[in-house]
């Protein structure tokens, strides 16, 4: 089960990984965006920093080539959180609509050619949606976070595989959603 009042209390962090795990743009390493996201106490604290201080190695240039060639063109490496396990299956084509119909439950509507298992999308989701004290929100999440344990499993051993620099962001979110494991659930993200 998870804890949705500790899931909420990281919201900017969501916020935060959302924007980083998109097609990086100048502001998207700006030092303010940093602040306030994560405190020391935060469990995805020593994961974001070392993040933090490995993409800033890189030029805005380098950045949007790494993106592309990390999560364009390796299949292993997609922020789209089923397609290792379904690929193109009428499962994930079923997992698709279930997470648009969640997020517009929400009143999230998905961007045009976006599809719903991508994972900025699923971290915006969980930043900008207003879900607290819905008694949807108990069922909609179990689903949400699978799905999150499932495609950042794989996407955390591709990174580190490459030695990428996104790695300890993924390990961040991770930590993250297994903070929010209320005490005693076997589920271990």
């Amino acid at each position: 089960m998870i804890d949705l009042q500790q899931l909420h209390q990281h919201k900017e962090f969501f916020g935060f990984l959302a924007y980083q795990l998109s097609y990086p743009k100048k502001r998207t390493f700006h030092p303010q965006l940093l602040e306030g996201t994560v405190s020391p106490s935060s469990p995805a604290y020593e994961h974001v920093m070392k993040y933090w201080e490995k993409i800033h190695a890189y030029s805005l240039e380098e950045l949007e080539e790494l993106y592309v060639a990390t999560f364009d063109f390796q299949k292993r490496a997609t922020l789209y959180m089923t397609y290792v396990k379904f690929e193109d299956s009428k499962e994930r084509g079923q997992m698709l609509a279930r997470l648009k119909v969640l997020y517009e439950m929400f009143g999230l509507e998905i961007p045009n050619g976006e599809l719903s298992d991508s994972l900025p999308l699923i971290c915006e989701f969980i930043y900008a949606a207003d879900w607290l004290g819905d008694p949807r929100a108990d069922d909609s999440f179990k689903i949400l976070l699978a799905v999150i344990e499932d495609g950042t499993f794989h996407l955390l051993n591709t990174l580190k595989e490459f030695n990428s620099p996104y790695a300890p962001l993924i390990q961040g979110l991770r930590a993250t959603v297994k903070s929010c494991l209320k005490k005693g659930d076997p589920k271990h993200v």
